[in-house]
């Protein structure tokens, strides 16, 4: 079956979580379903009010008491008719209810809904734009206060508006174009009479505050992977546990403690910061430690932002910089590492700071600023925090931006190298073929409509819908 005739049939699911709860919704959307909804209460059910009645099985006998309420279309969520029945939340009842209203609707094609389909049939049918759609998932999916709140701003349209905005500018170039292209015997000066230069600038400028925010809602969205590097007993542990607040990775005086990753998601700022602990990094022996260290610096390489961690009690022993040097080469290229310099309770700071000075030197490395602390006594951790916040482009505090994904990003990257080879266009000569132009601010505008839907191949759509849950 096609995916335009999918759309067409009705389709039902349950709206709540598994598992038992004090409420479960039951959720229908299609087109005329007044037939179905007097079937299922055993009357006229008055639109947008929650009637309370007993629900039956095809036997007569009573399957739950509790609340319907009938939408018709178009004012509802997905734009069709929505039928929603609320009962008591456990699973057998809700599946039965389920199963009644499939049996009653078998001759108009009722069918379980797939993934995000209701927000997908909103979609379709003009409710929300693509944008809104994805933060309803969002907000579903929010680990912390302010990506929620961020989600919510997305879903009342806020980034939606900012592309729009962007949008409109971009079609009034686009129609002076077209214009010009289509009357070629007006002899206008274009580019100079429609200031398409600076027009083109302004619109540089706005893009680049719409990216900055979308950059920001991305990270509240999906945080940041920093990983712990280093060698062994410099302190990696004890700063997870640090950061967590709780016991999570083992500390011992023993090397080579940590085998295998330890992962643990916090939040600073209400950004999202997935602290990843890895195996100390030297050459060992031990079969196991080789495999854990090999899964460490898989995971530098995957990381965000790396945290090097040096201790500061060792920074004289013998092998210890020559190690810190080969660590420190072995480090992706492109990847922020932010040194970090553990166990300054139990160092003299001028004496250490010389030290590492002279250990840069011998290292043939570039001399690194890092942020001092002692894991184990909680010295320094907040000034830990605000750099790495800063590390990752955070702005201070979360007001006004709104939650974005990766795709909206490199939507937005597409949108500005269009808009550049426009100006490149322009600036390269006066005269420059408009047809070119045209084509460029074409490419621009429908690179930036896939944010909100306006130009999106359905399998992105199919990607998209599917990664929501059953009955949303």
């Amino acid at each position: 079956m096609n995916a335009l005739a999918q759309d067409a049939d009705p389709v039902v699911a349950i709206a709540t979580a598994p598992g038992r709860g004090a409420v479960g919704i039951v959720r229908v959307s299609g087109k005329s379903l007044g037939v179905l909804a007097r079937a299922i209460a055993g009357r006229e059910l008055q639109p947008r009010h929650a009637t309370y009645l007993p629900f039956m099985d095809g036997q007569g006998g009573m399957l739950d008491q509790g609340l319907a309420l009938f939408f018709p279309a178009p004012h509802s969520y997905t734009g069709e008719d929505v039928l929603e029945l609320q009962i008591h939340g456990g699973p057998v009842v809700l599946q039965l209810l389920l199963a009644r209203l499939l049996e009653l609707g078998r001759d108009m094609r009722l069918r379980v809904a797939q993934p995000g389909e209701f927000t997908r049939r909103a979609f379709l049918n003009g409710k929300l734009d693509l944008a809104q759609a994805e933060s309803v998932a969002d907000l579903i999916d929010a680990s912390t206060e302010a990506a929620a709140r961020s989600a919510t701003r997305a879903l009342a349209g806020e980034l939606s508006k900012a592309v729009h905005a962007l949008a409109a500018q971009l079609v009034e170039l686009r129609l002076l174009v077209e214009a010009t292209l289509d009357f070629p015997e007006e002899d206008i000066d274009f580019l100079r009479q429609a200031h398409a230069a600076q027009r083109l600038q302004d619109l540089q400028q706005t893009l680049q505050q719409v990216q900055a925010r979308t950059r920001q809602g991305v990270l509240l969205r999906e945080g940041l992977n920093v990983v712990l590097a280093g060698q062994p007993n410099v302190g990696k542990s004890s700063l997870l546990n640090a950061l967590a607040g709780a016991e999570l990775a083992i500390v011992t005086p023993i090397a080579g403690t940590t085998r295998d990753k330890v992962s643990q998601t916090i939040q600073i700022e209400g950004v999202p910061l997935h602290i990843i602990d890895t195996a100390g990094l030297r050459d060992s022996a031990d079969a196991v430690e080789r495999i854990g260290v090999a899964r460490s610096w898989d995971a530098i390489s995957d990381a965000d932002v790396v945290l090097f961690l040096h201790d500061l009690t060792r920074l004289q022993a013998p092998g210890y910089a020559q190690a810190e040097a080969d660590i420190a080469r072995g480090l992706p290229a492109g990847v922020p590492v932010l040194h970090v310099f553990n166990k300054r309770d139990s160092v003299r700071v001028e004496q250490a700071e010389q030290h590492i000075a002279l250990a840069w030197e011998q290292w043939g490395l570039a001399a690194a600023e890092g942020v001092w602390i002692s894991a184990a006594r909680g010295d320094g951790l907040q000034e830990l925090r605000h750099t790495l916040l800063q590390l990752a482009g955070a702005q201070q505090g979360s007001e006004g931006v709104f939650i974005a994904r990766q795709r909206h990003v490199q939507a937005l990257e597409r949108t500005r190298s269009h808009l550049d080879l426009a100006v490149d266009l322009i600036a390269r000569d006066a005269n420059a073929p408009l047809d070119l132009l045209a084509e460029e601010l074409r490419l621009a505008h429908q690179a930036l409509m896939t944010i909100t839907g306006d130009y999106t191949p359905d399998d992105l759509l199919g990607a998209i819908f599917s990664s929501f849950c059953i009955g949303k």
